[in-house]
Protein backbone atom coordinates (compact mmCIF):
# COMPACT_ATOMS: atom_id res chain seq x y z
CA UNK A 1 0.00 0.00 0.00
CA UNK A 2 1.21 3.58 -1.17
CA UNK A 3 1.84 5.54 2.08
CA UNK A 4 1.99 9.76 2.69
CA UNK A 5 3.93 11.55 4.92
CA UNK A 6 2.10 15.33 5.18
CA UNK A 7 3.74 17.02 6.87
CA UNK A 8 2.67 21.05 8.23
CA UNK A 9 5.72 23.67 7.91
CA UNK A 10 5.44 26.83 9.95
CA UNK A 11 6.35 26.03 13.56
CA UNK A 12 6.12 21.85 12.91
CA UNK A 13 8.97 21.52 10.69
CA UNK A 14 10.39 25.01 10.95
CA UNK A 15 11.09 26.63 14.58
CA UNK A 16 9.24 29.92 13.78
CA UNK A 17 6.52 31.16 11.17
CA UNK A 18 8.24 31.99 7.84
CA UNK A 19 5.89 34.02 6.27
CA UNK A 20 6.67 37.36 7.29
CA UNK A 21 10.42 36.73 8.11
CA UNK A 22 9.82 36.35 4.35
CA UNK A 23 8.23 39.57 3.74
CA UNK A 24 10.95 41.32 5.85
CA UNK A 25 13.88 39.42 4.29
CA UNK A 26 12.59 40.55 0.21
CA UNK A 27 11.78 43.85 1.71
CA UNK A 28 15.23 44.37 2.37
CA UNK A 29 16.88 42.68 -0.64
CA UNK A 30 14.66 44.59 -3.13
CA UNK A 31 13.19 47.90 -2.00
CA UNK A 32 14.48 49.03 1.62
CA UNK A 33 12.72 51.65 1.59
CA UNK A 34 9.26 49.57 2.41
CA UNK A 35 10.71 48.82 5.51
CA UNK A 36 9.41 51.84 6.39
CA UNK A 37 5.97 50.58 6.24
CA UNK A 38 6.57 47.34 8.33
CA UNK A 39 4.71 49.40 11.33
CA UNK A 40 1.63 49.41 9.14
CA UNK A 41 2.01 45.45 9.89
CA UNK A 42 0.69 45.26 13.74
CA UNK A 43 -2.49 47.35 11.76
CA UNK A 44 -3.61 44.67 9.80
CA UNK A 45 -2.86 42.10 11.88
CA UNK A 46 -5.01 44.22 14.55
CA UNK A 47 -7.98 44.70 11.74
CA UNK A 48 -7.80 40.67 10.74
CA UNK A 49 -8.15 39.95 15.20
CA UNK A 50 -10.87 41.52 15.25
CA UNK A 51 -12.59 40.11 12.15
CA UNK A 52 -12.72 42.78 9.99
CA UNK A 53 -10.40 40.93 7.55
CA UNK A 54 -9.51 36.92 7.24
CA UNK A 55 -6.62 35.38 7.03
CA UNK A 56 -6.39 35.47 2.76
CA UNK A 57 -6.97 39.14 3.16
CA UNK A 58 -3.85 39.75 5.86
CA UNK A 59 -1.94 38.06 3.85
CA UNK A 60 -2.63 40.32 0.96
CA UNK A 61 -2.10 43.27 2.35
CA UNK A 62 1.01 42.51 4.35
CA UNK A 63 2.62 41.56 1.01
CA UNK A 64 1.14 44.55 -0.87
CA UNK A 65 2.55 46.92 2.50
CA UNK A 66 6.51 44.73 1.78
CA UNK A 67 6.99 43.68 -1.45
CA UNK A 68 4.25 45.45 -3.83
CA UNK A 69 1.47 44.97 -5.95
CA UNK A 70 3.06 42.87 -8.07
CA UNK A 71 6.85 41.92 -8.95
CA UNK A 72 8.35 39.67 -11.79
CA UNK A 73 8.87 36.24 -10.80
CA UNK A 74 12.63 36.84 -12.22
CA UNK A 75 13.29 39.65 -9.49
CA UNK A 76 11.82 37.65 -6.29
CA UNK A 77 13.81 34.62 -7.31
CA UNK A 78 17.30 35.64 -5.40
CA UNK A 79 15.89 36.85 -2.33
CA UNK A 80 13.77 33.21 -2.07
CA UNK A 81 16.37 31.41 -2.55
CA UNK A 82 18.44 33.04 -0.31
CA UNK A 83 15.84 32.86 2.31
CA UNK A 84 15.47 29.29 1.46
CA UNK A 85 19.41 28.86 2.30
CA UNK A 86 18.80 30.74 5.36
CA UNK A 87 15.69 28.99 6.69
CA UNK A 88 17.54 24.98 6.25
CA UNK A 89 20.54 26.61 7.90
CA UNK A 90 18.96 28.18 11.33
CA UNK A 91 15.37 27.22 11.62
CA UNK A 92 14.74 23.61 11.27
CA UNK A 93 13.64 21.80 13.83
CA UNK A 94 16.23 19.09 14.66
CA UNK A 95 13.78 16.01 14.99
CA UNK A 96 12.10 17.39 12.06
CA UNK A 97 14.88 16.36 10.23
CA UNK A 98 15.03 13.21 11.52
CA UNK A 99 11.66 12.12 10.83
CA UNK A 100 11.57 13.09 7.37
CA UNK A 101 14.63 11.32 6.43
CA UNK A 102 12.55 7.98 8.38
CA UNK A 103 9.60 8.71 6.36
CA UNK A 104 11.58 8.75 3.05
CA UNK A 105 13.82 5.69 4.27
CA UNK A 106 10.58 3.57 4.74
CA UNK A 107 9.20 4.59 1.03
CA UNK A 108 7.06 7.18 2.12
CA UNK A 109 6.00 10.18 -0.44
CA UNK A 110 6.90 13.27 1.69
CA UNK A 111 4.43 15.88 1.37
CA UNK A 112 4.68 19.48 2.51
CA UNK A 113 1.65 20.86 3.07
CA UNK A 114 1.55 24.86 4.49
CA UNK A 115 -0.79 28.22 4.10
CA UNK A 116 2.52 29.77 3.13
CA UNK A 117 2.73 30.82 -0.01
CA UNK A 118 3.97 28.19 -2.94
CA UNK A 119 6.67 30.84 -4.24
CA UNK A 120 9.05 30.66 -1.57
CA UNK A 121 7.42 27.38 -0.04
CA UNK A 122 9.07 25.12 -3.03
CA UNK A 123 12.32 26.29 -2.78
CA UNK A 124 12.53 25.13 1.21
CA UNK A 125 11.02 22.14 0.49
CA UNK A 126 13.62 21.15 -2.60
CA UNK A 127 16.36 21.45 -0.02
CA UNK A 128 14.63 19.09 2.55
CA UNK A 129 13.66 16.80 -0.63
CA UNK A 130 10.31 17.10 -0.20
CA UNK A 131 8.37 15.38 -2.86
CA UNK A 132 5.09 17.34 -3.56
CA UNK A 133 4.28 20.75 -1.94
CA UNK A 134 0.12 21.90 -1.63
CA UNK A 135 0.38 25.52 -0.43
CA UNK A 136 -1.77 28.62 -0.95
CA UNK A 137 -0.95 30.00 -4.26
CA UNK A 138 -0.59 33.25 -6.12
CA UNK A 139 -1.94 34.81 -8.78
CA UNK A 140 0.53 35.19 -11.64
CA UNK A 141 0.30 37.04 -14.74
CA UNK A 142 1.24 35.85 -18.27
CA UNK A 143 4.22 38.07 -17.64
CA UNK A 144 4.86 36.25 -14.31
CA UNK A 145 4.41 39.16 -12.45
CA UNK A 146 3.74 37.37 -8.66
CA UNK A 147 0.57 39.98 -7.57
CA UNK A 148 -0.48 39.89 -3.84
CA UNK A 149 -3.77 38.22 -4.14
CA UNK A 150 -4.70 34.15 -3.50
CA UNK A 151 -5.15 32.18 -6.37
CA UNK A 152 -8.24 29.95 -4.45
CA UNK A 153 -8.07 29.19 -0.83
CA UNK A 154 -5.86 30.29 1.62
CA UNK A 155 -4.16 26.42 2.81
CA UNK A 156 -5.40 27.13 6.07
CA UNK A 157 -7.60 24.76 8.41
CA UNK A 158 -10.55 22.95 7.12
CA UNK A 159 -9.11 24.91 3.40
CA UNK A 160 -5.83 22.52 3.94
CA UNK A 161 -7.70 19.22 3.88
CA UNK A 162 -10.18 20.12 0.62
CA UNK A 163 -6.65 21.22 -0.92
CA UNK A 164 -5.15 17.84 0.23
CA UNK A 165 -7.96 15.93 -1.66
CA UNK A 166 -8.23 18.15 -4.60
CA UNK A 167 -4.48 17.52 -5.10
CA UNK A 168 -4.81 13.68 -4.17
CA UNK A 169 -7.62 13.48 -7.18
CA UNK A 170 -5.32 15.02 -9.66
CA UNK A 171 -2.20 12.72 -8.70
CA UNK A 172 -4.79 10.20 -8.98
CA UNK A 173 -4.62 9.21 -5.70
CA UNK A 174 -7.61 6.76 -4.49
CA UNK A 175 -8.06 7.55 -0.44
CA UNK A 176 -8.78 3.67 0.58
CA UNK A 177 -5.49 3.14 -1.52
CA UNK A 178 -3.07 4.72 0.74
CA UNK A 179 -1.96 4.96 4.41
CA UNK A 180 -1.82 8.43 5.74
CA UNK A 181 0.48 10.24 8.00
CA UNK A 182 0.05 14.13 9.20
CA UNK A 183 2.64 16.31 11.46
CA UNK A 184 1.70 19.64 12.43
CA UNK A 185 2.08 21.54 15.60
CA UNK A 186 -1.37 23.49 15.54
CA UNK A 187 -4.90 22.94 16.46
CA UNK A 188 -6.07 24.39 12.66
CA UNK A 189 -4.92 21.36 11.10
CA UNK A 190 -7.33 19.09 13.09
CA UNK A 191 -9.87 18.46 10.26
CA UNK A 192 -6.80 16.79 8.27
CA UNK A 193 -5.74 14.97 11.50
CA UNK A 194 -8.75 13.32 12.27
CA UNK A 195 -9.07 12.35 8.11
CA UNK A 196 -5.69 10.95 8.77
CA UNK A 197 -4.81 7.35 9.63
CA UNK A 198 -2.00 8.10 11.39
CA UNK A 199 -1.79 12.19 13.43
CA UNK A 200 1.48 13.62 15.24
CA UNK A 201 1.00 16.54 17.34
CA UNK A 202 4.45 18.43 16.85
CA UNK A 203 5.72 20.65 19.44
CA UNK A 204 1.84 21.38 20.00
CA UNK A 205 0.16 24.59 20.77
CA UNK A 206 -1.82 24.24 23.83
CA UNK A 207 -5.46 23.55 21.89
CA UNK A 208 -3.92 20.76 19.81
CA UNK A 209 -1.98 18.91 23.17
CA UNK A 210 -5.55 18.95 24.82
CA UNK A 211 -7.21 17.53 21.19
CA UNK A 212 -4.40 15.35 20.84
CA UNK A 213 -4.96 14.06 24.53
CA UNK A 214 -8.68 13.65 23.74
CA UNK A 215 -8.19 11.76 20.88
CA UNK A 216 -5.24 9.60 21.20
CA UNK A 217 -2.85 11.23 18.88
CA UNK A 218 1.16 10.73 19.61
CA UNK A 219 2.64 13.51 20.95
CA UNK A 220 6.29 14.75 19.76
CA UNK A 221 8.93 17.10 20.30
CA UNK A 222 11.42 18.01 17.50
CA UNK A 223 12.78 20.50 19.37
CA UNK A 224 16.38 18.91 20.06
Amino acid sequence: MTELAIYDMDRTVTRTGTYTPFLLHAAKALNPWRLALVPLVPLTMAAYAVKLIDRRRLKEWNQRLLIGSGIPRARLTPAVEAFADLIVKTNIHPGALRQIEADRAAGRRLVLATASYRFYVEAIAGRLKFDDVIATGSITGLDDIIHAKVDGENNYGPAKLRLIQAWMEKEGIQREAVKIRFYSDHVSDWPAMEWADTAIAVNPSKGLRHMAAKRGWEVVDWGF
